[in-house]
């Protein structure tokens, strides 16, 4: 029979990469969180000790940018009524890479490409 200490950590594992991304889901009902997040990676990642977190930051911090960026774009296209499809794909391609991101730091593994656009 194992001992209490040594048995495997069973549940939720709320790591700092696990909290960015929370806050990166909770943005879409509240907005200020994705900010919030953002400086949170910014400086957990000055401080981080383990491979596996350094990358999680950088790939929540370009998230981040990246959907800045598009959104920006988006916004100039909802001119021509396109940018409204932009957001969409954008909202979708956020959720994707944080939860894809929460999975991982779950189970504290590293982003495998943490500077691609995609996944």
């Amino acid at each position: 029979m194992n001992e209490p200490g040594t048995s495997p950590q069973a549940g939720f594992d709320l790591n700092h990469p696990t909290i960015i991304a929370l806050l990166y889901l909770g943005s879409f009902v509240v907005g200020i969180t994705a900010l919030i997040g953002l400086v949170l990676a910014y400086v957990w990642r000055g401080e981080a000790g383990s491979g596996w977190e350094t990358s999680h930051y950088t790939f929540h911090i370009r998230t981040f940018w990246i959907a800045l960026v598009a959104a920006c774009v988006s916004t100039v296209l909802m001119l021509v009524l396109i940018g409204f499809i932009g957001f969409v794909v954008i909202g979708i391609w956020v959720v994707v890479r944080t939860v894809l991101a929460l999975l991982a730091a779950q189970k504290r593994q590293p982003i495998a490409n943490p500077e691609s656009w995609l996944w």
